[in-house]
């Protein structure tokens, strides 16, 4: 059985510079769940043209648009990077000086051009799922987003602040911690 072998991280991309390449749609789509799950994520994207949604999203934001085609000149002081062109050279020129720079990126729709997948996030609070199916499935992943959007409660960032609370007050070692919080949270996953 094949299995995925991604490595899940969460990035403070308000700490990071994300570059996109391209103003279509798959642009704004990528732009829009970026800005959804880190609203302070700093993005310069760069397009001979942007959608309107793109233009007015921007403003939400903290992102800078630049009317121009690529350039290699756009990746410096970049760490992730992200083409959508619907042009393929332009997007595999983009694949090969993200690799000539050691620069993370993601050629849309093109998983043997990724480092990376934008996978399925559901966010409650402080809590956030992400989801991946190794670039094999979008559909399944948003499925499974709202699945989990469904069964996680409202409240579970109560339970969260609730618990960082009791953490401080317990006392011991670390194992001593850990064996304590699984005691006391072990409810939230029996059947």
């Amino acid at each position: 059985m094949e299995r995925n072998n991604l490595y899940p991280v969460f990035l403070k991309t308000k700490n990071l510079n994300v570059l996109i390449i391209g103003g279509g749609f798959v642009a704004e789509e990528k732009l829009t769940f970026l800005l959804k799950s880190s609203p302070d994520a700093k993005v310069l994207m760069v397009s001979p043209m942007f959608r309107e949604g793109t233009i007015e999203l921007s403003k939400k934001g903290c992102v800078t648009l630049v009317e121009d085609t690529y350039k290699k000149k756009y990746l410096q002081g970049r760490h992730m990077i992200v083409a959508t062109t619907d042009i393929p050279e332009v997007n595999v020129q983009v694949w090969k000086d993200c690799r000539a720079e050691a620069k993370l990126v993601n050629v849309a729709d093109n998983p043997p051009y990724c480092d990376f997948y934008m996978g399925g996030i559901v966010t409650k609070g402080n809590v956030k799922v992400a989801i991946s199916t190794n670039g094999k499935s979008p559909t399944t992943a948003k499925r499974l987003r709202q699945f989990f959007e469904e069964v996680i409660p409202e409240n579970i960032d109560d339970l969260v602040k609730n618990l960082n609370e009791y953490r401080k007050t317990i006392k011991g070692d670390f194992e001593e911690k850990v064996e304590k919080l699984n005691e006391f949270t072990k409810s939230l996953v029996e059947k």
